[in-house]
């Protein structure tokens, strides 16, 4: 059985900003076929800030954590702060995770960059591969 710390186990309870942004100006969906989760993040973006940022996960109780956490660490920080969000970063503000569950981590942060690109395409901007 793994070890989770109290900061996962709080946010796989109590997980913030879930649900859908309707009118969302990035959204990302990525999924791990060989786990089965699938999490899809909405961003909300003003004068290049997002202000507003949800999720819905299908999936194991740290793939919902940390989904959690993504929102929580982008809600007030410009795309390119954003954008420095990382697997590790995430898997550090919850206090770490177990070896075999930092690919929960990984969809949190592939969901955001997803999202930034689907914002910057929208908004006419190039994604950050083409900078």
């Amino acid at each position: 059985m793994e070890k989770y710390t109290e900061k996962v186990m709080e946010h796989f309870q109590n997980p913030r900003n879930v649900g859908e942004i309707p009118d969302a100006d990035g959204v990302g969906t990525v999924g791990n076929p060989a786990c089965g989760d699938i999490m899809k993040l909405f961003i909300k973006v003003k004068d290049g800030k997002i202000v507003d940022a949800k999720f819905k996960t299908f999936g194991c109780g740290a793939a919902i954590a940390t989904s959690s956490m993504v929102t929580e660490l982008v809600i007030g920080k410009t795309i390119e702060e954003a954008l420095t969000i990382s697997k590790a970063t995430v898997a550090e503000a919850l206090g770490g995770l177990p070896p075999q569950k930092m690919h929960c981590s990984n969809l949190a942060a592939d969901a955001l960059k997803v999202a930034i690109d689907e914002y910057k395409a929208k908004s006419g901007g190039k994604k950050e591969e083409e900078k």
